[in-house]
């Protein structure tokens, strides 16, 4: 059975809970991704206490911080704050109880020669080396984002993938964006992939609309699933509660649930 997530919506959480019930669904956390919240103890506290009086999905992940993050950069004061949004993150999905969590690689295409290349792969493999073995309790995914081909990702996810707990977010959206195909995205991170990011857009930007309302092959996403990605949880990226039912109505329609 494929295990589908959605993002709850805090301020309407009995509609997300009936949701997640009716179709068997977990929660992808996304409250706890903007600078304000955490640095906001008091809002931190808040948030979580929405969520504690509720029973919640069984298997739920969390997208952590990514404005900005830049765990690699060569400015010390920028990989300081970058380090601390990370394990802030980390944290808050261990207090909500999440699976794992999400990062992006926050790779820059347009610096693309060989030094920045291999420099971002050493900084990127000595870095998330000590996170996942600081914590082996929680899962870590890196998700593609300004990403136009999949083989830095790939090179390093070779060399993290010694660790249990490391895996690649594919988002399914942004490869379709790229000018890499996403069959070849899917071919290439096949054996590091345990999550997917899945909405449409209009093949030019990222527009998180529900799953039918644009141009994305939806097929060629099933088919390469069922080739490559067979496993891997799904999390429906968009946020409205009709639009995920829609995501959900169109998945069962076309049979891929």
């Amino acid at each position: 059975m494929k295990k589908i997530l959605i993002i709850p919506d805090r301020n309407n959480l009995s509609a997300s809970l009936e949701l997640a019930c009716e179709y068997s669904l977990g929660f992808e956390y996304n409250d706890f991704f903007n600078p304000h919240v955490l640095d906001n103890e008091e809002e931190i506290d808040r948030l979580l206490s929405v969520y504690s009086n509720e029973t919640l999905p069984s298997y739920c992940t969390m997208h952590g911080a990514f404005f900005d993050v830049i765990p690699f950069s060569v400015d010390s004061k920028i990989r300081q704050i970058s380090h601390l949004r990370i394990e802030q993150s980390i944290e808050l999905a261990k207090k909500i109880g999440a699976s794992a969590v999400v990062f992006h690689t926050n790779y820059n295409p347009y610096l693309n020669s060989t030094s920045y290349v291999e420099a971002w792969i050493k900084e990127n493999v000595a870095y998330w080396s000590g996170v996942l073995e600081s914590h082996p309790e929680i899962n870590i995914y890196l998700e593609n984002m300004f990403d136009q081909t999949p083989d830095i990702l790939k090179r390093l996810a070779e060399e993290l993938c010694r660790y249990e707990n490391f895996g690649v977010c594919f988002d399914y959206a942004h490869a379709a964006i790229s000018k890499t195909a996403p069959k070849d995205w899917a071919k290439e991170l096949s054996k590091y992939v345990k999550h997917i990011h899945l909405n449409d857009n209009d093949l030019v930007s990222d527009l998180h609309l529900p799953w039918s309302d644009g141009k994305i092959n939806r097929q060629g996403f099933y088919d390469i699933y069922e080739k490559y990605l067979n496993g891997a949880s799904i999390l429906l990226e968009t946020s409205s509660i009709e639009g995920q039912r829609k995501s959900l109505e169109c998945l069962v329609k076309e049979k891929f649930l």
